[in-house]
């Protein structure tokens, strides 16, 4: 796992091979976040971020190399919520760990609003076409924020009330909601 950008930029870490995740490509990522540039300013701004089924980490740590001011991460597998923590222990020691927890649960009890949320589900996640109502219902969105959703080709959320674009790279696919 490579860090694109920031002050962490070409900084990898070695996702241990036992991993289940499916973490974002560089190429992806690189691309995602060229796009995001276009929304947010994220060392001047105070960026809230939140990052659930936060995987290997990647997009976390990508945002606080980035300057985010806040990252709430969230992820269920013990193993992957351990490296997540090494991860951020190793960049800065004043950032939040990682939350380790079930993230539908997450969503449910959250009470704080954040300006940028990323999630990137299992591709085959039963639940993965309820994440941009819930996100809503549960007003954890900013007014002005943006809801990033990674999913597959099969998914289509253009008719979503809140869809703004889609971005595919390969076969990444990256709704935007608003």
């Amino acid at each position: 796992m490579r860090v694109i950008s920031g002050i962490y930029k070409r900084r990898r870490f070695d996702v241990p091979r036992t991993f289940k995740a499916r973490p974002t490509t560089d190429f992806a990522k690189e691309n995602l976040f060229n796009v995001l540039n276009n929304y947010f300013d994220f060392e001047e701004e105070q960026v809230r971020a939140l990052d659930l089924f936060a995987g290997t980490g990647s997009i976390s740590i990508e945002l606080v190399s980035r300057g985010c001011a806040e990252v709430i991460s969230v992820e269920k597998d013990r193993d992957h919520y351990a490296f997540i923590c090494k991860v951020m222990r190793e960049v800065k020691t004043d950032v939040d760990l990682p939350i380790h927890g079930d993230v539908f649960k997450y969503i449910r009890g959250c009470r704080q609003q954040f300006d940028f949320i990323f999630a990137d589900p299992p591709y085959e996640l039963a639940e993965l076409p309820t994440l941009p109502d819930l996100i809503f219902e549960h007003q954890l969105l900013h007014e002005g924020g943006l809801f990033v959703l990674e999913h597959g080709k099969k998914n289509n959320f253009e008719t979503h009330p809140h869809f703004v674009e889609q971005r595919a790279y390969g076969s990444v696919h990256f709704s935007f909601f608003q």
